[in-house]
């Protein structure tokens, strides 16, 4: 399976830190025959440990700018004595990775593995995993990979006994499977190891103050016969960790000092650090994105289309914001008054996907403005089940009759499928929307159905300013202000100018002159150019998103995604395709710009917002999953290529 290893050097070691790269360099090369699909590393200098960690071969890693930048960053701080070595201790713990569970094209599956305490890395699987989330239900599962049950439970434990090596004892007594890890914890300066089937080995310089570690013998034999290693190292003795043990390794005394994991452990070894102080300080550095300056009012980062920031750090965007004011509920009851029906026929056709906003209109429509309306849903083929259980929880509570419109939903998905293909060659964020060309239908139909239906009024549940995407807009270069969530409502110039942008890129990337070409060309008629008449609910009435949710959860048992507790876009199958693009390429996604409009709004505080995305920006693999399944494309391909885009950031 995977390969670990890793060093503690003390001060006593005097070794320079051109040796430690090296040395690293080595050991990952000895390691990697063990698993090639990623790498990563955790480095512990003085009062942080920094992480790095890459999909790809671990060789391909190792050579790259990034990962010199970081070795550089781990040890420009570190003082050296007057020979050039290190005068402070230092420790590394690595993994090359064979995948065994979650895509190693997500940053967070790949080791280390970070939790709330822990850094590590493992080797084996842990059968039970299932069976432990479910046992701990107070445990925060937010990654694919098994090994992150076995560090959360650590830290379950450590925080109740506060003995690490008591605490291992008892993850490793609930673990069924094969495991091995390598751990650094922000509470104790020192390593600790255990294995459970001795696939591990260690070699220690008593006198220097230099121990290693692999899972293997050989890579530890190789490291030690390549030059490099002073010849005072003299004394370097190679052991096998046996199964069911376990040893701690601190900084400065770096004899390991063994223990059993087989039973309690009566008498606790002593680990520096304290729970109240934190000795240690984890820093991801595999991603740029922390690094992003952000707006000090909103949340929106510097890499957002057409941003500027003021000498106070507040965007332009946050500087010309006018908050929004809904027209009278007497001037909607006059436009209402107009189509009314007293006879109990439908009078009005409501655009109904199952998302929130058109689930909490529809509630609205029938129950508070005493309408009677006919539900309209036009499935192209990205309305996810949870958004059709939702419509018919709503249409059979309120008694409204449902028309669904269906497309070719076969072909509807291959078009996503060839035009994705053909944005992969060219990856331009403002062609996205090209990809959602087909649900736009839902602007031809309403017109239909009023032909069909003899009812000339058309509810859209929209309007809202939070929930606007100008950004999708902005990444083709102009400025595209969706007034009152309305695309007609763009200047006609901008309008010129994006489909003329369209069609360059389409003569650029000749592979959008697939079958998909005249629906798009139609989906751009009927959206941009067609003259929209139709009634937009939230113009009128107050959307207030907390209330919105509780009514729908009490009134007709609203159902949630069980992945996620934000509950926009939920009722859209390719929400999470893109929004791992928008995040992976340009560092936030519309849950970033959904809450700066909140904050505006003054919905939300930043801290609040900040918050939440940490959440919200987590990718929804599962859903990503589905998408992927239902247009005919390879999940780990997909991501990889995506991964491989240049960013913006």
């Amino acid at each position: 399976m995977c390969g670990i290893f890793g060093l503690v050097v003390s001060e006593r070691a005097a070794l320079s830190s051109r040796w430690h790269e090296n040395a690293l360099r080595r050991l990952i090369g000895l390691s990697e025959p063990r698993g090639k699909e990623a790498a990563g590393l955790a480095i512990a200098t003085g009062a942080n440990v920094r992480v790095f960690k890459r999909s790809g071969r671990p060789i391909k890693m190792v050579r790259s700018r990034e990962y010199q930048r970081f070795i550089q960053a781990c040890f420009e701080n570190v003082p050296v004595n007057g020979s050039g070595g290190l005068a402070a201790p230092l420790a590394t713990i690595g993994q090359c990775r064979l995948v065994t569970s979650g895509s190693e094209h997500l940053a967070g599956n790949n080791q280390p593995i970070i939790t709330d305490h822990c850094v590590g890395v493992h080797n084996g699987i842990v059968v039970n995993e299932r069976e432990l989330w479910a046992e701990h239900p107070g445990l925060r599962k937010s990654l694919q990979v098994d090994s992150e049950v076995i560090f959360a439970l650590l830290d379950r434990y450590v925080a109740k006994t506060l003995s690490l090596q008591s605490a291992l004892a008892l993850v490793f007594d609930k673990i069924y499977g094969a495991t091995t890890v390598a751990i650094l914890r922000d509470d104790a300066a020192a390593v600790a190891l255990a294995t459970n089937t001795g696939t591990l080995y260690t070699a220690l310089s008593a006198k220097n103050g230099l121990f290693m570690f692999a899972s293997e013998k050989y890579a530890l034999e190789q490291f030690l016969k390549s030059p490099g290693l002073p010849s005072n190292f003299d004394d370097v003795r190679i052991d096998h960790l046996e199964a069911d043990s376990g040893c701690i390794i601190d900084f400065h005394n770096v004899t390991p000092k063994i223990f059993s994991l087989s039973g309690a452990v009566k008498q606790p070894l002593p680990v520096a650090g304290s729970r109240a102080v934190p000795s240690l300080i984890v820093e991801e550095c595999s991603s740029k994105l922390r690094a992003l300056r952000r707006c000090r009012k909103c949340v929106l980062p510097e890499s957002y289309p057409r941003i500027s920031f003021d000498a106070q750090g507040v965007c332009n965007l946050c500087r010309a914001h006018r908050r929004q004011k809904l027209r009278s509920r007497k001037e909607l009851e006059r436009v209402l008054e107009k189509y009314r029906n007293k006879n109990g026929e439908p009078d009005c056709i409501v655009a109904f996907s199952g998302g929130r906003d058109s689930s909490y209109g529809l509630h609205v429509i029938k129950t508070e403005l005493g309408l009677n309306p006919i539900a309209f849903t036009f499935d192209w083929g990205m309305v996810t089940d949870l958004a059709r259980r939702n419509q018919a929880r709503l249409c059979h509570k309120l008694g409204v009759q449902h028309f669904i419109r269906a497309a070719d939903i076969p072909a509807k998905r291959r078009y996503i499928r060839k035009n994705v293909l053909a944005w992969l060659k060219r990856p331009k964020l403002g062609m996205i929307p090209l990809f959602m060309a087909g649900d736009k239908m839902f602007y031809h139909y309403p017109r239909q159905l009023r032909k069909e239906t003899g009812i000339q009024l058309v509810i859209f549940c929209a309007g809202h300013e939070t929930e606007k995407t100008n950004f999708k807009i902005e990444f083709c270069g102009f400025e595209g202000d969706m007034k009152g969530q309305m695309l007609t409502a763009i200047a006609r110039s901008t309008k010129l100018r994006l489909f003329l942008w369209y069609a360059k890129e389409c003569i650029l990337n000749p592979r959008y002159f697939n079958e998909s070409f005249w629906d798009g060309v139609f989906a751009f008629y009927s959206s941009f150019v067609v003259n929209d008449d139709f009634l937009y609910l939230y113009h009128y009435v107050p959307y207030d998103i907390g209330n919105v949710e509780k009514l729908l959860k009490e009134e007709y048992d609203w159902e949630e995604a069980s992945d996620t507790k934000n509950t926009w876009r939920i009722d859209d199958g390719y929400t999470s395709f893109i929004n791992y693009i928008f995040w992976s390429v340009a560092g936030f996604t519309e849950f970033d710009v959904f809450r700066s409009q909140q904050i505006r709004e003054g919905q939300l505080t930043r801290d609040q917002a900040l918050n939440l995305l940490m959440k919200e920006n987590e990718p929804r693999i599962d859903e990503f999953s589905v998408f992927c399944e239902w247009v005919g494309l390879s999940v780990n391909e997909l991501l990889a290529a995506i991964n491989q885009i240049p960013k913006l950031y």
